[in-house]
């Protein structure tokens, strides 16, 4: 079904990702964030129509922890506010459908994460099945490495090729001077078995916002928009057990259901945290050499957890509206080995 509306992403802006912000707040770390990417439009907090966020609290460690985020939005006058307990990507789609209702016309979208202050393998174990998985203590590094060692064992991949995906990711992120890690960082030792520390994604702090627009405002803020053709988002089975690790199905359907196969696409970023988990989305998404993959060096580059995602959408967007790239895919992902996965197309205007 064709959307009622065009919606685009009009403007981008990320912090510098680091491993520790134990000077800032929350807030402290979101607020020029916010600023830089309203300013990119000329807009003010009060111009715009709907807000949506997503964070964690279990990051945080506090109930309700993002209600303290909206002070560096300013709440007041009263705003039409939303909140996601996911990564910033879906934040946006709540945004997105709230600007195909007509509701509104601006939507302010932003995410954050403060991995530093505890551990983050441990934390992310609360997302699993809690009466078969969560008991046993898997952390993510050790559930990422058994999809690893899956690909390994189905002749997919070896050890050679996921090494090469991180020298490739992080030399391309030597062009972006957010990412945490740049250029020639080592594979280092095991962590889990078959991967290495470098197979694996920095741990770090960060925040990411864009604003969305519509019809003829998005073309009045940016020169050149970066249009949402297509969005979609799709889940596996909560249990791996019933899982073929090495395949995503729900990343090839949201994709589809994106359009994101109708066309060549010349650019993606993927939220990929592992280095196995692109060789599994690339075949998913049928992507072959001739597209640019993670050219602002992905996750393995920096990995805000709650703002990766966004990321990827903001990352993608920004190459278009630069003049880089005119269509491209961008991937979101929650949960252990691929879960959730969300897919957007980004087109911007025929030159």
């Amino acid at each position: 079904m064709e959307p009622i509306r065009d919606i685009a992403v009009v403007a981008f802006a990320q912090s510098d990702h680091r491993r520790t912000s134990d000077e800032l707040s929350e807030v402290e770390m979101l607020l020029p964030v916010l600023h830089e990417v309203l300013d990119r439009t000329g807009l003010r907090a009060g111009d715009i129509g709907f807000t949506c966020s997503g964070s964690t609290d279990y990051l945080a460690g506090r109930a309700f922890s993002f209600t303290m985020a909206l002070d560096g939005v300013g709440a007041w006058p009263p705003i039409s506010e939303s909140h996601v307990e996911m990564d910033g990507a879906w934040a946006l789609y709540e945004a997105w459908t709230k600007l195909l209702t007509g509701d509104a016309d601006t939507a302010l979208v932003y995410s954050y994460g403060k991995s530093s202050p505890g551990s983050v393998r441990d934390v992310l174990t609360r997302q699993l099945d809690p009466y078969y998985l969560a008991p046993l203590w898997p952390d993510s590094v050790a559930l990422a490495a058994l999809q690893a060692r899956a690909l390994i064992d189905s002749g997919e991949t070896d050890e050679t090729e996921l090494a090469a995906v991180a020298t490739r990711s992080r030399a391309s992120a030597t062009a972006n001077s957010h990412a945490q890690l740049r250029g020639s960082v080592p594979q280092g030792d095991y962590l889990v078995r078959p991967l290495r520390t470098g197979d694996c994604p920095p741990i770090g702090d960060g925040a990411a916002a864009v604003i969305l627009a519509a019809g003829d405002r998005a073309r009045e803020l940016c020169e050149r928009p970066a249009w949402i053709r297509g969005i979609d988002h799709r889940i596996e089975a909560h249990s791996l057990g019933v899982r073929d690790l090495t395949d995503s199905p729900s990343a090839r359907l949201a994709a589809e259901r994106a359009g994101a196969f109708e066309r060549p696409v010349d650019t993606a970023e993927l939220h990929a945290p592992f280095t196995s988990q692109e060789v599994v989305l690339r075949k998913a998404l049928r992507l072959d050499d001739n597209v640019r993959v993670n050219p602002s060096g992905g996750a393995l580059a920096a990995n805000p957890i709650m703002a990766a995602g966004l990321i990827r959408i903001g990352e993608a967007a920004a190459r278009i509206h630069r003049g880089e790239s005119d269509r491209a895919l961008a991937h979101a992902t929650s949960g252990p080995c691929l879960q959730q996965n969300l897919v957007a197309v980004l087109e911007g205007d025929t030159r």
